[in-house]
């Protein structure tokens, strides 16, 4: 049994002590946020913090993160109102969405080791693939959390999704079933 924190709950895994880390969340957690990308670590669609490392848990197994304390995406923020969160909210980044709680742990994990990246800092440290080519925005986010987190700037919170009913009645106009009068 191998036994560590994930999202500030100590958790045993009954598992092969060889089954990577992210099967586990995935699997045995119903960790889904944490993606499978490419199995070697390159993508970083799996990234997940491992006391305050940015690690593609693809390739640690859990019996190599014994002891350790594990942070995913879904364990940043319990409201989803950590600054990264918003700012990627705010700057329209997310395009299909797959890599980006990747990208996102990859982020607090350099914020955490340097609280004003320049544009160069966050470049090396954020080396994940995003195929809809979130890049530009993605560097704004960063900047813009960071400055949210230094307390220089503030991040407004994301509207809810969705409309009410009266909203969608009042908001587009009605359908007639009847054939139009001749």
């Amino acid at each position: 049994m191998t036994r560590f924190t994930v999202n500030d709950q100590a958790v045993e895994y009954r598992l092969d002590p060889a089954t990577p880390l992210l099967w586990a969340l995935r699997d045995a957690s119903n960790l889904t946020g944490t993606r499978y990308g490419c199995g070697t670590g390159h993508c970083g669609a799996c990234i997940v913090d491992i006391d305050g490392r940015a690690v593609p848990s693809c390739r640690i197994t859990i019996a190599q993160a014994e002891g350790s304390f594990v942070t995913t995406i879904e364990g940043l923020s319990r409201d989803r109102d950590h600054p990264l969160q918003l700012a990627f909210l705010a700057g329209n980044v997310v395009q299909c969405g797959f890599c980006v709680p990747g990208i996102i742990m990859a982020a607090a994990a350099l914020l955490r080791r340097v609280p004003d990246p320049d544009e160069a800092t966050i470049r090396a440290a954020i080396t994940n693939l995003c195929r809809c080519g979130i890049y530009p925005r993605l560097v704004d986010a960063i900047r813009h959390a960071a400055a949210a987190m230094r307390g220089e700037e503030v991040i407004p919170a994301a509207t809810r999704p969705g409309i009410t009913p009266a909203e969608a009645a009042t908001s587009v106009p009605a359908l007639s079933l009847r054939p139009p009068a001749r």
